[in-house]
């Protein structure tokens, strides 16, 4: 069986993608002699003519059309190949970045992270707190494997999503503030206080809390809406788990509001990036984030 090279078939893809010899050296920075030599070779050694030479342009011999396809392929199939072996041999992942939309993390979520210490000791952990839109532009680069976010519905062709639950979202102003005295509070009725709104670093805004009013206070954590709140500043759309305590302690009231009288159903769904192979670590994570959020004591903490 006659031996070719990987070399010998990239270089032969690559004058038939480029049009000539010449610009296939270029594109490899080779010598020109060097291309010409290495078809030469590899003709010898599948004793078949690839290109036509009489005119000055390489024309593709019907072999020549035949083969390329399938070198091409081979040579996707080898760089899959390295991938494999690189992903292969950072085995027991050396890092893995998980972003979490910032109203999400909480001592329940990093309690379920915290046996991944002791079960892979040798990998760092890095948890980056941000908004559902900032986690996931961090996912579609490759800068995080895992994101935790609000999702709207829209497919995310690019990522791998799964659903882990629901969060509610309230209503909320200072029990001293004018909207709390109402018995039902309309919109007409939200639009003429200050708003205290969400918004990510890029100035996005999230589709259930936007601003309606015409006097908005922004940032871009959901703690800094409630102590906004909690000053008289204005009123806010934010997770209820993260106002229990203070709506218990009467400083901040759960506002009536006439068309989502009991808060606002928001999915809370896991992305995983694709530019990363899953190993142990990914696994691991994903399953315990599966696991936790399906459970029946978190399902009544978001209810």
């Amino acid at each position: 069986m006659s031996m070719y090279s990987f070399e010998q078939l990239k270089i032969f893809v690559t004058v038939c993608e480029t049009g000539s010899f010449s610009a296939a050296a270029r594109k490899l920075k080779r010598a020109q002699s060097g291309v010409s030599q290495a078809i030469a070779n590899l003709e010898i050694t599948i004793n078949q003519e690839l290109f036509n030479r009489d005119k000055n342009t390489p024309i593709l011999t019907d072999n020549g059309k035949a083969l390329l396809p399938i070198a091409q392929s081979i040579l996707h199939q080898q760089q899959y190949f390295e991938q494999k072996i690189e992903s292969l041999a950072k085995a027991s992942e050396h890092e893995l970045i998980i972003a979490v939309d910032e109203s999400l993390i909480n001592d329940d979520l990093l309690g379920i992270l915290v046996p991944l210490a002791e079960k892979f000791p040798i990998t760092h952990f890095e948890i980056i707190a941000a908004s559902t839109f900032d986690v996931e532009e961090l996912v579609r680069k490759g800068k995080a494997q895992i994101g935790i976010i609000y999702a709207d519905g829209e497919l995310k062709v690019d990522m791998d999503f799964f659903i882990l639950g629901q969060a509610r979202f309230l209503t909320i102003a200072s029990s001293k503030h004018e909207l709390a005295q109402l018995p039902v509070v309309q919109d007409s009725d939200l639009k003429s206080y200050r708003q205290c709104v969400h918004r990510s670093a890029k100035q996005k805004e999230l589709w259930f809390s936007y601003a309606i009013s015409t006097m908005v206070w922004y940032t871009n954590t959901h703690q800094n809406l409630v102590t906004l709140v909690e000053k008289g500043v204005g009123w806010a759309v934010v997770p209820e788990w993260l106002v229990k305590s203070n709506i218990e302690r009467g400083e901040i009231v759960a506002l009536p509001v006439a068309h989502e009288y009991n808060g606002w159903l928001t999915t809370v769904g896991c992305l995983v990036s694709r530019s990363h192979g899953s190993g142990p670590v990914l696994e691991n994570v994903i399953d315990s984030l599966k696991n936790h959020f399906f459970s029946h004591e978190y399902k009544t903490m978001w209810e």
